[in-house]
């Protein structure tokens, strides 16, 4: 097998049996479940993190093909990271029982990339009126 097929199946797998670990001491030793389910996200989101290379790799190719603003392609990038700290500490916060902290989070979350998208937005609205106007 190619190697993300196996790297996905590796960590499906982990997951799987991070969760049936979680599952059996979720009754008797119910700290450890949340600490497994803690870790297990952690181990997940370091693996991930590293795709984030190849994603950004690609980013600067299309930026070297097409003429993309250098701040589109750093917004873009932030826009990334939140989505991902947002998922998993919401995740983790939901899993752990505390579901109104985790909607929190992902509120704030969605603020934030609504926030950093502002600029984006208004060049593009720019250009809309730029093109009205020349007409």
């Amino acid at each position: 097998m190619e190697g993300p097929i196996k790297g996905i199946i590796g960590i499906a797998a982990g997951g799987i049996i991070a969760v049936m670990l979680a599952v059996i001491f979720k009754k008797e030793r119910e700290a450890f479940s949340v600490y497994i389910n803690i870790m297990a996200c952690i181990v997940i989101l370091i693996w991930g993190l590293g795709k984030l290379e190849i994603i950004i790799d690609a980013i600067n190719k299309l930026q070297s093909h097409i003429q993309i603003n250098k701040s589109y392609v750093s917004i873009l990038i932030k826009i990334i990271g939140i989505t991902y700290v947002t998922e998993f500490s919401a995740s983790i916060c939901k899993d752990s029982g505390y579901h109104a902290i985790g909607e929190q989070i992902e509120l704030v979350g969605k603020l934030s990339i609504l926030a950093i998208g502002m600029p984006i937005m208004l060049a593009l609205l720019d250009t809309i009126l730029s093109f009205l106007t020349t007409n």
